[in-house]
């Protein structure tokens, strides 16, 4: 089939209308039309458009504002090369004149085209707010232009941009907005917020601000995580539980983690967990000389150091029960720091599996401890639970055994401390991911009780408090990561709820699990000391004779009834079956 070459229609163009501006220009100045004159503009701006940016093959259809720029910095050259051929035979305000009015004319007559080829045919079923009149927000507008979404409006905080337009659609506050909406009861289909310089507070502020008039909301990602060869239409992601419910400690100090991590070997055991992947991750992106990954899960190992792929990285699959095999890595590898989050912390599972959770967490972590001392390790990070606070559980009962191991040990030249706090947002045993299955399978959410309250924060957010804790401690503390108000589980569930869309998901209640309880706490009691840092705090010492303790752990191990030797080495365990 016949086709014409697109770029041949430029030139075309350029004829056409270099013929109708002169003609124009010649009558309004009311001269002859000078042929001569049209014959060197011509020829002269056809040369420019071959030979400067070889402006002919500009694709139309997908003109930009540079696009603009670049035919008006063509033709302006051009003008300055025609210009000695016809100075003082044609007036120079007629050369001039004619001039702005081609440029006019090419550029409107391109972005003629351009609306044209690229005017939606789709019927605007669906209405949009976008929440950000910057550059984001402009490109989605352009972006969602070809879709069923009609763009209402745009909402700014900029004072400025109020009662102003962005191709005619108004620029409001939020509040004139929830005003309109408010008067007609009605809901639009889609917020973007299109805020990728925000924090991450903000948008949680305006998304429970927002989100009673809308049916949907979805998140442009921040600046570092934004891909700028992608559609940001594309990129867009729904609101989490996470966004909400995520602490954002102020004083992070990444010079610091940097300062303890860059240039040592670590050794991380339960590398493959929710927790020691992240501290992998996080240790990488500081510059570790040697990352020894240590878990007895083959699928999590394999995991952590495929998602690594990286030469500093050493898979290591062994259990911390076996401490020949301990010694074995730490001899090889000679670790400067190691991080213990290898731990049983599903508090039902290990109710019923007591003697493994004794094992894997009590002699698991005590094999550590003993193992760096013996060689030399300068710095052992404990990762520690705030169920370990006036325990009700055997897990957590074992955790507080881990600190007072930690706390009293003679650790020689090993500087021993633990780090506690709360749950981590999304981990592995956490109710997040059971709250969302239950909902995609269409299930009413299970809730133990309607009171029961969680301290929550992100992983990435907790294991870089933790190197931060790790990089000030000096041994023998016990740091307690500032976790902001505990959040009741029901809310949780609700908030959930909401954010699915679904009306047909309820909430029911099933009764306290074995060793659960209502609500944790962080501190055993209150004379806690402050560090450099608001986010974390250190908690009272508790000595215990490190050699009494000893005997009672092996007692531990050989004894049928454990609950009693537990309580016999935490006084406080007060032990809830919950039937």
């Amino acid at each position: 089939m016949f086709s014409v070459d697109k770029r041949a229609l430029n030139f075309l163009v350029i004829i056409s209308l270099t013929l109708f501006t002169f003609f124009w220009t010649s009558f309004i100045f009311r001269i002859s039309f000078d042929w001569y004159s049209v014959g060197v503009i011509l020829v002269i701006r056809i040369l420019a458009s071959i030979f400067i940016f070889r402006d002919y093959s500009l694709s139309w259809s997908k003109v930009s504002q540079k696009t603009f720029l670049i035919k008006s910095f063509v033709y302006i050259v051009a003008f300055g090369l025609y210009l000695p051929f016809l100075y003082g035979h044609v007036r120079f305000a007629f050369l001039v004149s004619e001039l702005f009015f081609y440029l006019f004319s090419i550029n409107f007559a391109m972005y003629l085209y351009y609306f044209l080829v690229n005017k939606s045919n789709l019927a605007k079923t669906k209405t949009l707010v976008i929440y950000g009149a910057g550059k984001a927000g402009i490109k989605l507008e352009e972006e969602f232009k070809d879709s069923e979404y009609k763009i209402k409006y745009f909402i700014d905080d900029d004072k400025v941009l109020h009662k102003r337009t962005i191709d005619s659609i108004s620029i409001l506050s939020i509040k004139k907005l929830k005003k309109l909406l408010g008067a007609n009861k009605e809901k639009y289909d889609l917020l973007i917020i299109s805020m990728p310089s925000a924090s991450k507070d903000r948008i949680k502020e305006i998304y429970e601000d927002t989100i009673p008039f809308f049916k949907e909301v979805r998140v442009l990602p921040s600046l570092e995580n934004i891909l700028g060869d992608e559609d940001y239409k594309k990129q867009l992601k729904d609101i989490t539980v996470e966004d909400l419910l995520a602490r954002h400690p102020k004083d992070l100090d990444t010079a610091k983690i940097e300062s303890f991590i860059k240039d040592k070997v670590v050794l991380i055991t339960g590398a493959g967990g929710s927790i020691g992947s992240e501290i992998s991750r996080q240790c990488k992106k500081f510059g570790a000389k040697q990352l020894i990954l240590l878990d007895h899960s083959e699928y999590n190992l394999y995991s952590i150091v495929d998602e690594l792929n990286s030469s500093i990285v050493v898979p290591v699959m062994q259990t911390v029960r076996n401490i020949n095999y301990l010694e074995s890595t730490f001899g090889k590898y000679k670790p400067q720091i190691v991080i213990h989050a290898a731990a049983y912390k599903h508090v039902p599972l290990v109710e019923d599996n007591i003697l493994e959770g004794i094992s894997n967490n009590i002699i698991g972590t005590k094999n550590c401890i003993d193992t760096a001392i013996k060689y030399g390790v300068e710095k052992f990070v404990l990762i520690s639970t705030d169920k370990a606070v006036r325990p009700t559980n055997v897990m957590g009962t074992t955790k507080r055994i881990c600190e007072l191991y930690a706390q009293n040990v003679d650790s020689k030249d090993t500087e021993i401390v633990a780090v506690r706090f709360g749950n981590v947002l999304g981990s592995s045993g956490s109710v997040i991911p059971k709250f969302k299955s239950q909902i995609e399978q269409g299930k009413n959410i299970t809730v133990t009780h309607p009171d029961i309250t969680r301290y929550f924060m992100l992983i990435p957010e907790a294991c870089e408090l933790v190197l931060q804790a790790g990089a000030i401690a000096q041994g023998g503390e016990i740091f307690i990561l500032d976790m902001g108000e505990p959040i009741k589980i029901v809310d949780l569930a609700k908030k959930m709820i909401e954010l699915s869309g679904r009306d047909d998901i309820g909430i029911d209640y099933c009764g306290l699990r074995p060793g659960e309880k209502l609500y944790e706490e962080l501190l055993i009691n209150d004379s806690d000391k402050k560090t450099q840092y608001e986010s974390i705090t250190v908690a009272s010492p508790t000595h215990f004779d490190i050699d009494e303790l000893n005997e009672k752990i092996e007692k531990l191990l050989v004894k049928k009834d454990k609950i009693k030797v537990l309580k016999e080495i935490v006084p406080e365990f007060d032990h809830k079956l919950n039937n």
